[in-house]
């Protein structure tokens, strides 16, 4: 089964080509680029590219998957909105993973995954042995609460490594192979496909302008 990868919920715009086999999960081909702005222009050639690396058409997919975030609001959504056009326009499943999951899925112990959400925040959640314990949230890095915390990953915990006073081991960004991996029963069982929640956790910036005020009280 050949699976198309999105995830653009942090700096990392990623698109990759799987394929899902009875007991494994190949990577195919992949594209990263660490440009937190610039998810809109970079998904689709990268998308173009490694289509093209995999010697194989859009046609062939049978399903999308894509990661949900936690992540800002307008990087998050461009991937978003890519796979579910893709997967409507093909036919073809879309299937959600939790962007955070992905970069904590090989961690042991009790972990931190932290990736940046600007505003001095973090996304954040904890777990253990890769299975998450706590969260998505976001918070500044002082108030999350870090009892019995062995180590950090993601971009957010190398960022604030010297608030959240942990050793950061694991990887800055979520794998396409992670987020292939964490989908992959839905896949191999034909499961029908979902409509993808974003994981923003808080408003987006962009705000409607409020009722003009008249120029005479």
């Amino acid at each position: 089964m050949l699976v198309m990868v999105v995830d653009t919920a942090t700096a990392a715009v990623t698109a990759a080509l799987a394929r899902v086999g009875d007991d494994e999960v190949t990577l195919l081909a992949e594209r990263v680029t660490i440009d937190a702005r610039g998810a809109g222009e970079l998904l689709a050639p990268q998308i173009a590219a490694v289509l093209a690396e995999g010697g194989v058409a859009a046609g062939d997919l049978t399903a999308v998957v894509a990661g949900l975030g936690p992540g800002p609001f307008t990087g998050l959504r461009a991937g978003l909105v890519t796979a579910t056009a893709m997967g409507h326009a093909l036919s073809v499943p879309v299937y959600g993973v939790c962007t955070l999951d992905a970069i904590g899925l090989r961690l042991s112990g009790r972990a931190l995954v932290a990736t940046d959400a600007r505003r001095k925040e973090i996304y954040w959640a904890v777990y253990r042995d890769g299975q998450r314990l706590a969260g998505p949230d976001v918070a500044r890095p002082a108030a999350v609460a870090l009892d019995g915390i062995e180590r950090a990953a993601g971009d957010g915990a190398l960022k604030y490594a010297d608030v959240l006073g942990l050793p950061v081991e694991g990887p800055s960004y979520p794998s396409a192979l992670a987020l292939t991996e964490l989908a992959a029963e839905r896949v191999r069982a034909k499961a029908p496909g979902e409509t993808l929640t974003p994981l923003y956790l808080r408003r987006p910036d962009a705000v409607l302008p409020g009722e003009r005020k008249p120029a005479l009280q």
